[in-house]
């Protein structure tokens, strides 16, 4: 029988994994760019051109990713963009 080693690459995989995720922002017909812009910058930090980006991608392109990160990190974020009146979800 062979027997595993765990390597330091195996160990970095694993990390680059747990980090994979996104919250994706979709577009609706009911918040102002405004509004999304300033959600974008108090709950995900975005610069101020950064949010403008992702509301201008959201808006024609219907969904952007807005945030990487872990889930667990990214959990309370998405939590707080919907309670903003947002669509996002975390994939």
């Amino acid at each position: 029988m062979a027997t595993i080693e765990k390597t330091q690459q195996d160990t970095s995989v694993l990390e680059a994994v747990d980090i994979n995720h996104e919250i994706v922002l979709f577009n609706d017909d009911v918040n102002t760019f405004d509004h999304v812009i300033e959600t974008l910058i108090s709950v995900c930090n975005h610069t101020a051109i950064q949010a403008e980006q992702c509301a201008i991608l959201v808006h024609y392109k219907g969904k952007c990713t807005v945030k990487t990160g872990s889930f667990e990190e990214l959990k309370p974020q998405c939590t707080q963009l919907l309670e903003a009146g947002l669509s996002a979800e975390i994939i």
